[in-house]
C-alpha cells in the first residue's frame, strides 16, 4: 500500500484496499471465550472462522458493492458493533492464514500469492509480539506446540498447492514484493489486456511456480500466510 501511494488516499477513494481473514472470527460463547483468554483455544483452526460472512462479504466486494467489514477485538476475543466501511475498488488484497482452505472462497481469486517464511521465523515473530501483548512467554510456546503449529501443518501448508506464486523469505523478498506492485499498477493503469489474455491461454488458471516469474491475473490477490503489503493483526 504504501509503494503504491495508496495509504495517503482517502478511504472513499482508494483503488487498492486490503482486507484480513482475522476480521472474520467466530463471535464465541462464555466458554469458548474464556478458553481464548487462557490460551486454549484454537485460532488457527478452519472453525474459528465465519465462512458464510466471509464469502458474502467478498461476493459483494466482487460486485462493486460498499459492504461493512466485522471488526475484531484481539484482546477480549470479541466481535464489537462498530464495523468498517469497505469502498469499491480496482483490486482488493484479502490476507489470512487459511483463505485458501475454502474452495468457494479460494475459487474468488484471480491471482493466489503464498509467503512461504521459514518456521524459526515464524515462532520468533510470534513470541516477540504476544509478549508485546502482556501474555506469558509459557502461555505462548504451549499454544503454539498444542494448537499453532500442527493446525499449520494440517490445514494451511497443504493450500501452499493452490497457489499461483510462491514468495520465499517473505518480507525480505523485495524483488517479488516490487513485480506485485508493478503489476497492480498496471491494472490501475489498464494496462490488463495481457494478463487477460495469459489467463485464458492457461484456461482461466496460472502455472504454479515460484517468484520472481510473473503471473496473470485480473483484479482480486490473495496472500496464504500473510501479504507483507501489510502488518498482520493476529488475534493470538
Amino acid at each position: 500500500m504504501e509503494l503504491l501511494g495508496q495509504n495517503e488516499v482517502d478511504h472513499r477513494q482508494r483503488k487498492v484496499v486490503i482486507l484480513s481473514q482475522d476480521r472474520f472470527y467466530k463471535v464465541l460463547t462464555t466458554d469458548q471465550k474464556a478458553k481464548a483468554l487462557k490460551g486454549q483455544y484454537n485460532f488457527d483452526h478452519p472453525d474459528a472462522f465465519d465462512n458464510d460472512l466471509m464469502h458474502t462479504t467478498l461476493k459483494n466486494i466482487v460486485e462493486g458493492k460498499t459492504v461493512e467489514v466485522p471488526t475484531y477485538d484481539f484482546v477480549t476475543h470479541s466481535r464489537l458493533a462498530e464495523t468498517t466501511v469497505v469502498y469499491p475498488a480496482d483490486v482488493v488484497l484479502f490476507e489470512g492464514i487459511l483463505v485458501f482452505y475454502s474452495q468457494d472462497i479460494r475459487d474468488m481469486f484471480h491471482l493466489r500469492l503464498f509467503v512461504d517464511t521459514d518456521s524459526d521465523v515464524r515462532l520468533s515473530r510470534r513470541v516477540l509480539r504476544d509478549m508485546k501483548r502482556g501474555r506469558d512467554l509459557e502461555q505462548i510456546l504451549t499454544q503454539y506446540t498444542t494448537f499453532v503449529k500442527p493446525a499449520f501443518e494440517e490445514f494451511c501448508l497443504p493450500t501452499k498447492k493452490y497457489a499461483d506464486v510462491i514468495i520465499p523469505r517473505g518480507v525480505d523478498n523485495m524483488v517479488a514484493i516490487n513485480l506485485i506492485v508493478q503489476h497492480i499498477q498496471d491494472i490501475l493503469n489498464g494496462d490488463i489486456c495481457k494478463w487477460q489474455r495469459g489467463a485464458m491461454n492457461g484456461h482461466g488458471r496460472t502455472y504454479k511456480r515460484p517468484f520472481p516469474e510473473q503471473a496473470e491475473s485480473s483484479n482480486m490477490l490473495a496472500a496464504g500466510k500473510r501479504s507483507h503489503l501489510e502488518s498482520s493483526s493476529r488475534p493470538h
